[in-house]
């Protein structure tokens, strides 16, 4: 079980507050997936040939599988996506 899966779960059981894991969600770093823009049609139509991207544990992935799974609610998914966007913009500012 991922870290991220583990502070999903510690909301669903109220052993953490959504405010605490939206703060560590803001405090840790996220993977991102490596991936080049199509410049041209050509490679625009291989793109969409290509298979989904692969699911990474312990990414933002865990969140929306959690909401699409209605273990965390519409609001709360709202409120942990903006934290992992603030953690990926200050990651941004540091590396930019």
């Amino acid at each position: 079980m991922s870290e991220v899966e583990e502070l999903l779960e510690s909301l669903q059981n109220g052993t953490m507050s959504l405010d605490e894991i939206a703060q560590r969600f803001r405090e840790r770093s996220w993977p991102r997936r490596k991936t080049s823009r199509p410049e041209n049609y050509i490679e625009l139509a291989a793109a969409a040939q290509q298979d989904p991207d692969v699911y990474i544990s312990g990414s933002f992935d865990d969140v929306a599988a959690a909401h699409q799974e209605g273990r965390i609610t519409d609001a709360e998914y709202t409120v942990l996506s903006e934290a992992v966007a603030e953690s990926k913009r200050a990651e941004d500012l540091r590396d930019g």
